[in-house]
């Protein structure tokens, strides 16, 4: 450990695809890691509040692997309390949103207002560095990789400025940890695909985190109809509780030959992907967020999607631009359209973290935040 190291407390995933309950086979590792200081264009966050996602799941359960050892965690929310050279527009104290996507602002990818991710951060995320390649995790001398970017499963982070978007100090971390995926993803495909209109209508498959945030900012936008679309009634009677006019199981909504202007598909499955499409209207807009695993594969009727002028989307984190995106967000939040409070399900400590993935895995839940001391 170096002078200029601190020590933190995280949650290292040690295997992919350990069998479940991960209760007991424990995948994640709680434990004391060192975490160099910022570098040039980086900056050292103390984690507030960290939601438990099904993209970190989906590294879990083997769905997107990644190197190992890795700190996990991408939805967080913490407040600055050192920058490294290079960083003037951020100030100590002040509470910043992890996106798990850094744009570079430079490559062909990042001149499309969000419509592709960066091909520089995704290079960079997928060896399991920051964005300018750097690596500030270490335990025992061995090198641990950061996932995203972020690795919010700990006290503290060292992140690339270009991953963490400035917020409101008064904004509660829970709530602010949310905007950087769930609302960010589920929120965004709302905002940049379907692009609803008052007289439109929206409808969300897969109605978890990410598809809850998509109903949450529909009904916050004032379209004339919010349709929740699942298996799971619990989760249809959140969604009506959260502002869905109506909610249907997915064989309901095909048998009654529902069609709306616009779907989101939030689940991350083949066959949701497919309902999805079969409830979007002639002309209409089916845009896909859910990630799937590798391999899988859909079933839709070529001549419909020239025939009916059918337009399928696909959409990584909600075709965002973090730093443009996030503040809308808080501004609808502070309008009071905007129900983040709505999305979560409970509050944990870090050493809950494997028990969190069983819940997440068993769909038992929308979000549930690790808080910090």
């Amino acid at each position: 450990m170096s002078e200029k190291s601190i020590k933190i407390r995280g949650a290292v995933l040690e295997t992919l695809g350990a069998p479940r309950p991960y209760a007991e086979s424990r995948p994640l590792n709680v434990q004391e890691l060192e975490l160099d200081a910022p570098g040039p264009n980086e900056v050292l966050v103390k984690i507030a509040a960290s939601g438990v996602c099904h993209s970190d799941l989906s590294v879990v359960n083997n769905n997107r692997p990644r190197p190992l050892p890795m700190l996990l965690g991408h939805e967080s929310a913490g407040f600055v309390e050192a920058v490294g050279e290079g960083v003037d527009d951020l100030e100590i104290g002040q509470q910043v949103v992890f996106t798990f996507l850094p744009r570079c602002g430079e490559c062909r990818e990042c001149k499309t207002d969000g419509q592709m991710p960066c091909s520089v951060g995704t290079i960079y995320n997928e060896e399991g560095s920051l964005m300018r390649g750097t690596r500030r995790l270490h335990r025992d001398g061995e090198q641990v990789h950061h996932h995203v970017g972020v690795s919010c499963f700990a006290t503290h982070a060292v992140a690339a400025r270009e991953s963490l978007v400035p917020i409101g100090n008064d904004v509660p971390s829970d709530i602010a940890a949310v905007f950087g995926c769930a609302i960010l993803t589920g929120g965004g495909a709302v905002l940049n695909e379907i692009k609803p209109g008052p007289e439109d209508t929206v409808a969300v498959v897969g109605i978890g985190g990410v598809g809850m945030a998509a109903i949450i900012t529909a009904v916050g936008l004032g379209v004339k109809k919010v349709v929740g679309i699942d298996m799971q009634e619990s989760k249809r009677q959140t969604a009506l509780e959260l502002g869905a006019d109506e909610v249907y199981s997915p064989q309901e909504a095909e048998e009654q030959g529902l069609v709306f202007d616009g779907v989101i598909e939030a689940a991350g499955h083949p066959k949701a992907l497919e309902t999805a499409f079969k409830v979007t209207r002639a002309g209409g807009i089916t845009a896909t967020v859910g990630l799937p695993a590798p391999n899988s594969q859909i079933v839709i009727d070529p001549l419909v999607v020239t025939a009916q002028a059918r337009r399928l989307h696909g959409s990584y984190l909600g075709s965002s631009v973090p730093s443009k995106d996030i503040p809308k967000y808080e501004q609808l939040w502070r309008e009071g359209k905007l129900n983040a409070e709505g999305l979560i399900s409970s509050h944990i400590k870090l050493d809950e973290i494997n028990e969190a993935m069983d819940a997440l895995s068993d769909g038992t839940v929308l979000r549930q935040i690790i808080t910090f001391d």
